[in-house]
């Protein structure tokens, strides 16, 4: 008995990577609970864990009275004296119990104990040792799934991933494993630790990981705006003249950006040259479409970009993607024209014709084109020619000339 306590603590030592002190106290605060289940809640109760034995010693304690008014808790001092001749009233004496005699539902309340006390000095080593971690990338293997939650294995800790920091194109698998940012590290709670694959910050951890000129400070990234997923902005500079960021990111052959592109299943990656003008950032950022002029505002933080009539799509991007990621990484409003748009834009007749609810700066453009370009113009118009310059409905052109001839009339008698 003596030798299988020494190797309790040993052995739960080891497998918990806990300290001896936490075990040994989760064993003798086990044994008092079982005694106090076995004697009642009165009972005083007392453990003691001797190391050089490998033994725990359990005790009732008795107060020493003259005349015993609650036998739970007093002697006599006449009984006591029996046990211990030197006892003076006062004192207090403890009487060895058995440990075999606390039995078997003693034995699972001191496994309960034990299991409490272990998990939660687990819980307080694992909050030590990531708490220092956010915003580092850890890697796992995916355990289990909560709903549409994932929780990955990082050996003796778990990190949850939830539905919100997944990409969303992704789908996971028991046993794959996976990269993830850690953005939050709990006290308590299971699991714990919080981690993301969406976060901006994961992207430019995967390219510190990856690109030695980063780790060394000789490039910084600036920025990065992200659609996880689809694809990613990313504006770099370098603090030499001699490196280039940009060839330093992507890598010989596209090397180290390939990397990053198949950690994020497929995610496309624009690597650009920051640039602390918004005029100079904004045409590297809406590449590989090319710019012919930018207009700036600064107070409003907005930028008009006018590119050629053949690249409008091109820098907008498939539902706006491209011109929206841009306008991310610059913190910036971006409107896109093309040079045709641009011009229409200059006439304060066009203009008015786009105040029309209802008419599309498309549509406008197409009227404006075939010479109706103004609110007299669309006013005095034939419903079928104007439905179809516009390829609108009959209905739909008729609403318009009515609305162009309400603002007229508006404007007639201001």
């Amino acid at each position: 008995m003596a030798e299988d306590v020494r190797k309790i603590v040993e052995i739960m030592s080891k497998e918990k990577g806990l300290p001896k002190e936490v075990i040994v106290s989760a064993l003798v605060e086990g044994m008092k609970a079982a005694a106090r289940k076995r004697l009642g809640p009165q009972a005083e109760v007392e453990a003691l864990y001797h190391e050089d034995q490998g033994r725990i010693e359990v005790y009732r304690l008795y107060e020493v009275v003259e005349e015993v008014h609650n036998p739970e808790k007093e002697i006599s001092l006449a009984e006591a004296r029996r046990k211990n001749p030197r006892v003076q009233i006062g004192d207090t004496i403890g009487e060895p119990l058995e440990i075999k005699e606390l039995g078997r539902i003693a034995a699972q309340l001191t496994k309960q104990i034990l299991t409490q006390k272990i998990r939660g000095a687990e819980k307080e080593l694992i909050y030590n040792e990531y708490k220092d971690k956010i915003g580092q990338i850890v890697s796992g293997f995916v355990h289990r799934f909560s709903r549409k939650d994932v929780i990955l294995s990082l050996g003796r800790a778990e990190a949850l991933l939830p539905e919100a920091e997944q990409i969303p194109t992704e789908r996971y698998h028991r046993g794959e494993r996976l990269k993830a940012l850690i953005i939050e590290v709990r006290r308590s709670g299971e699991p714990q630790i919080v981690v993301s694959r969406t976060h901006p910050e994961f992207l430019k951890k995967l390219f510190e990981r990856e690109v030695p000129e980063i780790r060394e400070g000789i490039v910084k990234i600036v920025a990065v705006a992200r659609e996880p997923g689809r694809r990613a902005k990313m504006a770099v500079v370098s603090n030499d003249p001699d490196v280039d960021p940009v060839g330093a990111c992507v890598g010989l052959r596209g090397s180290r950006v390939q990397v990053v592109v198949q950690e994020l299943k497929g995610e496309k990656i624009d690597i650009i040259p920051w640039d602390p003008d918004p005029a100079k950032l904004v045409y590297n950022a809406l590449a590989p479409a090319e710019c012919t002029q930018v207009i700036v505002d600064e107070e409003n933080k907005t930028l008009e970009v006018i590119v050629p009539d053949d690249q409008l799509s091109l820098a907008i991007g498939k539902e706006g993607q491209n011109v929206r990621l841009a306008s991310k990484l610059l913190g910036w409003r971006i409107d896109v024209y093309s040079e045709t748009q641009y011009a229409r834009r200059q006439d304060p007749e066009f203009l008015k014709l786009l105040e029309i609810e209802g008419l599309s700066e498309e549509v406008a453009g197409r009227l404006y084109d075939e010479g109706l370009k103004s609110l007299g113009d669309l006013a005095q118009a034939e419903p079928e020619k104007v439905a179809e310059i516009g390829r609108l409905k009959l209905s739909e052109a008729e609403e318009l000339i009515a609305r162009a001839r309400e603002k007229l009339a508006a404007g007639d008698e201001k």
